[in-house]
C-alpha cells in the first residue's frame, strides 16, 4: 500500500473549481522534491477535478482520491459514479461513508460494505470514515457504534480480498465541522485502539486508521505522536496549500 510510516491528506469536500483544484496541485506538485518520504500524501478533490488533479500530480508520490463511489459497475443509478468510472481517473482511494453522506444522504453501514468490496475489488485504497454522535459519546456508546461501524464495512470482504489495502478514519461526528471540537489526543488514541481490535478480530490484522476532526497546525504534533493515530486526515485546515503543508512540516519534526 504504502511503506511510509503515516499518511496525511485531506478531503475538500464541495469546495473548489477546477481552477482552484489544479492551483492546489500545480503547487503541490513544485515541493514534491522536497516532500518528506516517511509522509504519505493524498488529496481528495471533488468528482469535477480528480481526473484532472491526478494529472497535475502523476509524477509525484501524491496519491488522489475520489469523496464517494457507487458498488455498482454500472446501471441505472441515476447521478452516481462507479468504480470503473473512477478507474477511467487514475484514482488511488476512495473515500468513503463519511458522516456527511450517512447523514444526508442515507449511507448505512451495509452500504459502506457493499461499496468497500467493491472498491478492494478493483484495486482502490477504500478510506472509511467511522465515528460516534456527541449523543453516542455521552452516552458511553462510542466503543459499540465504531465496533458496528467497523464490521458493517468490512462484511463482505472474502478470503481473496481480506489481505487488501485498507484505512480507516475515525471522525468523530462531534469533532468535524467548523463548529467541531477537537478530539484530545487520549481520547483518539483510545477510539483508534478500538478501531484497530475491531478490524483485527475481522480480518487477522490491525488496519490503520487515521484521525480527523478538527485535525490543525496546534494539534497535530500531539496526534500523530500517538502509537495507534497512523496519520491525519484533515479538513478546512488544509484546504488552502501553505496550511497543508505547514501541517506537513509540523508532523514530520516528530514522527
Amino acid at each position: 500500500m504504502s511503506t511510509a510510516n503515516i499518511w496525511i491528506g485531506t478531503s475538500w469536500k464541495m469546495n473548489k473549481t477546477l481552477n482552484e483544484a489544479l492551483q492546489f496541485a500545480d503547487g503541490l506538485r513544485e515541493v514534491d522534491a522536497t516532500a518528506d518520504d516517511r509522509i504519505q500524501r493524498f488529496v481528495i478533490p471533488p468528482f469535477t477535478a480528480a481526473r484532472e488533479v491526478k494529472k497535475v500530480l502523476a509524477g509525484t508520490s501524491v496519491k488522489v482520491g475520489a469523496q464517494n463511489m457507487h458498488w455498482a459497475d454500472s446501471g441505472a443509478w441515476t447521478g452516481e459514479i462507479s468504480p470503473v468510472m473512477l478507474k477511467d481517473c487514475q484514482l488511488d482511494i476512495v473515500e468513503l461513508g463519511h458522516s456527511e453522506r450517512r447523514e444526508h444522504f442515507g449511507e448505512t453501514d451495509y452500504t459502506v460494505g457493499l461499496k468497500t468490496e467493491a472498491a478492494v475489488r478493483h484495486g482502490f485504497i477504500p478510506l472509511i470514515c467511522v465515528g460516534e454522535t456527541l449523543e453516542e459519546r455521552d452516552n458511553g456508546q462510542a466503543s459499540a457504534v465504531l465496533q458496528a461501524q467497523v464490521q458493517g464495512a468490512l462484511q463482505f470482504l472474502d478470503k481473496s480480498l481480506v489481505e487488501a489495502p485498507l484505512l480507516f478514519a475515525y471522525e468523530p461526528v462531534w469533532a468535524i465541522g467548523d463548529k467541531g471540537i477537537p478530539a484530545t489526543a487520549e481520547y483518539a488514541e483510545a477510539r483508534h485502539r478500538d478501531i484497530g481490535y475491531f478490524s483485527q478480530a475481522i480480518l487477522g490484522r490491525r488496519v490503520p486508521c487515521l484521525y480527523g476532526g478538527s485535525v490543525n497546525p496546534d494539534n497535530c504534533e500531539e496526534l500523530v505522536s500517538c502509537e495507534h493515530i497512523d496519520g491525519l486526515f484533515i479538513g478546512r485546515s488544509a484546504w488552502q496549500l501553505e496550511g497543508y503543508l505547514e501541517i506537513l512540516q509540523k508532523c514530520a519534526a516528530v514522527i
